[in-house]
């Protein structure tokens, strides 16, 4: 899926806005940051015209999608565990995308490795404690490959394979982002409606070559 050149211009002036306005008041240089915060409306006026919606209630949201973001801009990591019991994946519906399947995950948090964000998202969502054993792949969310719908922001996305610590399910009543869970076969995966923004159907092959091989490489792009 190639990235439309509004996507690219927005997320481009969004990065140099960014930046630029961290490095601005780290030196004290009030009118680059005037100019700079006039870019970063440029690129959030884009991004909500492009979206269909030019409306004050779309833009404002985009704007305050933006505000949040501070310091040198980098990629945001997402992070998914791969969790296997008698050759079926342990998948989750994700209430945010309809009660869509995806794997357990989000983005990685800050004091956390990667790994440790992996396995927490893990039992969180649900409810089973595990071991990280092996990053399986890395992937640029944006690859024509993957098939993702685009995003606002550039994202990598980190799968861990992990280890069942237990059988044991211990439900965190703080969980409000997963409804149910299920454990299913490769033969299986086709029938269930995917959050592909959060895991495509050619991923999720790619894992079980894993479970089959798992001697292969880590998988990258």
């Amino acid at each position: 899926m190639t990235l439309p050149n509004w996507l690219d211009w927005a997320r481009r002036l969004q990065s140099i806005a960014q930046s630029g306005a961290f490095y601005a008041q780290q030196f004290d240089h009030p009118f680059d940051a005037e100019r700079y915060d006039q870019i970063m409306q440029i690129a959030a006026e884009i991004t909500a015209a492009s979206e269909g919606d030019a409306g004050i209630d779309a833009l404002t949201h985009i704007q305050d999608l933006y505000a949040a973001q501070t310091g040198h801009t980098t990629p945001k990591v997402d992070v998914r565990g791969i969790v296997f019991k008698e050759n079926k994946l342990l998948m989750v519906q994700e209430k945010l995308d309809g009660d869509r399947w995806t794997l357990p995950g989000g983005w990685a948090d800050v004091g956390d490795s990667a790994a440790e964000s992996a396995v927490r998202e893990v039992w969180e969502e649900t409810g089973f404690r595990v071991r990280a054993s092996k990053l399986i792949a890395l992937y640029n969310r944006e690859h024509p490959r993957h098939g993702h719908p685009h995003y606002m922001f550039h994202a990598y996305k980190a799968f861990f394979g992990c280890e069942l610590i237990s059988d044991t399910r211990e439900i965190d009543p703080r969980n409000i982002e997963t409804s149910e869970i299920g454990w299913y076969a490769e033969d299986e995966i086709a029938g269930l409606e995917l959050s592909v923004g959060r895991v495509s159907a050619g991923q999720i092959a790619r894992f079980f070559e894993y479970l089959r091989q798992p001697d292969l490489p880590t998988d990258y792009d």
